[in-house]
């Protein structure tokens, strides 16, 4: 499995493919991955820790509880606190969503049973989703009185438009796993059981590649992502630049030219 690293009780990261790729394990089963203040906390210190590491190329996000990828926010803890409490949590809240979102690297979430409100948005902060047959996705949050407040109202359209956007949030509807391959909320749908294997797999898949193009690729994708074609291809050509002079596009020429698999300096 690889080695592992604890962030808190409630999240460990391990490592595959010599540590290239980091698997981010959601770690509280009992509770169905449901985040409290402590699991945020280490969600977004686990996030910094792999940001800063050089020699992940993707982040696979996964789950251990068997029933849910998570259910979203701790109700029974938001259930104690006043509204000051309320005020003050936020910003951790907020800072473990965005730590996922903001990841440098690829990242994937591997989905199955129940991922709701806050969980399914853990799961849009990733670029990829594979879900397993089990999955239920959706945003709730209107039915018991908020918002989705963890990227959904802004992530979710970005998925699959305004209008459609707009009906799952407001109907605040689960939605099980084919539907959501339909409408595009998920983007692969495996044997119930398979969607770690998968998106591992998957993660191995883009690991080969060049660090550095992955970034890039990925941070092109992101700033890119609303704007016209002339402002997009700004975007694209400033990412072009910071890899064109890269150890990594002189290591990727040289190997195609010799016919062997590069060595990637990561620089």
């Amino acid at each position: 499995m690889g080695d592992e690293r604890r962030f808190g009780e409630f999240v460990a990261v391990r490592r595959h493919e010599g540590g290239t790729v980091a698997e981010l394990v959601l770690d509280r089963p009992k509770a169905m991955n449901a985040v409290s203040s402590d699991m945020a906390g280490s969600i977004t210190g686990a996030c910094e820790a792999l940001a800063g590491d050089r020699d992940v190329r993707v982040v696979v996000l996964t789950s251990s509880s068997e029933r849910a990828f998570c259910v979203g926010a701790d109700l029974k803890e938001r259930n104690s606190f006043s509204d000051a409490d309320m005020l003050r949590q936020r910003p951790v809240s907020r800072a473990a969503y965005t730590g996922v979102l903001e990841l440098p690297m690829p990242a994937i979430a591997a989905v199955h049973g129940f991922a709701l409100g806050g969980g399914f948005e853990l799961a849009l902060a990733c670029d990829l989703i594979v879900a397993d047959g089990t999955a239920v996705v959706g945003l709730p949050e209107v039915s018991v009185g908020v918002i989705p407040g963890g990227g959904g109202t802004q992530l979710l359209p970005r998925r699959v438009g305004a209008a459609r956007a707009a009906e799952l949030i407001f109907t605040a509807r689960r939605v099980r796993a084919a539907e959501a391959a339909e409408l595009g909320l998920v983007d692969q749908v495996v044997d119930a059981g398979a969607d770690r294997e998968e998106a591992l797999a998957l993660g191995a898949r883009i690991a080969v590649n060049s660090p550095v193009g992955l970034r890039a690729s990925k941070k092109a994708l992101r700033l890119g992502h609303g704007l016209d074609m002339r402002a997009g291809l700004e975007v694209e050509d400033a990412a072009w630049r910071s890899v064109a002079f890269s150890g990594d596009r002189a290591e990727g020429v040289a190997a195609f030219n010799e016919k062997r698999s590069p060595q990637w300096p990561g620089e």
